[in-house]
């Protein structure tokens, strides 16, 4: 299976900032391991360390998991391993992954369970440089898109894209360029990228390349990134599934609402956040994704919707992006945050 989130959750410059001291393997971090902790839990979050997984290090760091009754480590994902490789093997409980990229790997045979949200709006957009013609999808048409490759949820964001824009592949160029979006499009390689508004949005400004965002439509039915476990811990287990994502909830709540806070707890986790200009990158990038996390909640719930699952495999179905058909309804458990 191929990975997905671990490559969309970071651009290749927040590796060369972040990465020299976590890419030389799996790490694990024990936190938040309370005496009173009744069962215990590992949530793997998907490749190095970086800032929008503060939730998580808030919730170890200051007693959340612990004040549900569970002990928890969290666990990043080594450079070279499948998203869900872990969980399928019992080494995590729980980890970070798009909802459609459950879908997908249910396709493909595994059971997993999506029991909570992370982000509650779709974080892909397409990017283009401010100056250029297109300024609405179906302006695409004849133009060059970069993508990391035909994978991934910037994969599934262009799909839906020229689905929305009434187009086809015909219609465009679609360019596979790896994870070189910002040279990509500042050298025009490529007249637009699909990308990210919590990450490569943020890369361009604080390289000064002035870009503009384009939504992927007014409707957009697939769910990004969720808490994912197996259809076998919600069964056997259903306690400490919906202790871990009360705590996860609170951690998210806690980061919206003192960001600083959390860029000086995520400090203890992530490589080089002490220092002052990284620290700067960070909040940026926090500041981008609280919207994310919020959607159009005040106070962030997390909650799933059952509905926008069988609207997500249906489009995907539609873009033939599973290779068959899959039960939205058994992909999702609402109960857990209910």
């Amino acid at each position: 299976m191929t990975t997905f989130t671990r490559r969309s959750l970071l651009s290749a410059s927040a590796l060369a900032v972040l990465g020299s001291a976590a890419c030389n393997g799996t790490a694990v971090q024990k936190a938040d391991q309370s005496a009173s902790a009744q069962a215990s839990a590992t949530i793997g979050l998907t490749y190095i360390p970086n800032i929008q997984f503060a939730p998580f290090y808030w919730a170890a760091d200051k007693g959340l998991f612990g004040q549900q009754g569970v002990a928890v480590s969290l666990r990043h994902h080594g450079a070279s391993e499948g998203l869900f490789t872990a969980l399928g093997a019992g080494q995590e409980e729980f980890v970070i992954a798009g909802a459609d990229e459950v879908l997908q790997a249910n396709a493909e045979g595994l059971d997993l369970v999506t029991v909570a949200g992370y982000y509650q709006t779709y974080p892909v957009v397409l990017i283009v440089p401010e100056a250029s013609p297109i300024k609405a999808l179906k302006d695409l048409e004849g133009h060059s898109i970069g993508v990391p490759g035909e994978y991934g949820e910037s994969w599934f964001g262009l799909q839906l894209a020229l689905r929305n824009a009434k187009l086809s592949r015909k219609d465009v160029s679609v360019k596979s360029i790896g994870y070189t979006q910002q040279a990509a499009l500042a050298t025009g390689k490529v007249d637009a990228i699909v990308g990210f508004r919590n990450n490569d949005v943020v890369q361009f400004a604080q390289a000064g390349v002035k870009v503009r965002q384009i939504p992927l439509g007014d409707e957009i039915p697939l769910v990004s990134s969720s808490i994912v476990t197996t259809r076998k811990l919600v069964q056997d287990q259903p306690d400490l599934v919906r202790s871990v994502c009360r705590a996860i909830v609170q951690g998210v709540q806690a980061v919206v609402a003192d960001p600083s806070a959390a860029v000086a707890t995520s400090s203890a986790h992530i490589p080089g956040l002490t220092a002052a200009e990284t620290q700067t990158r960070a909040r940026a990038t926090l500041e981008a994704t609280i919207p994310l996390w919020k959607g159009p909640e005040v106070v962030p719930r997390l909650e799933l919707d059952a509905d926008r699952f069988v609207a997500m495999e249906a489009f995907m179905r539609s873009a033939g992006l599973l290779t068959k058909k899959v039960d939205a309804a058994k992909a999702v458990d609402t109960s857990v945050l209910s």
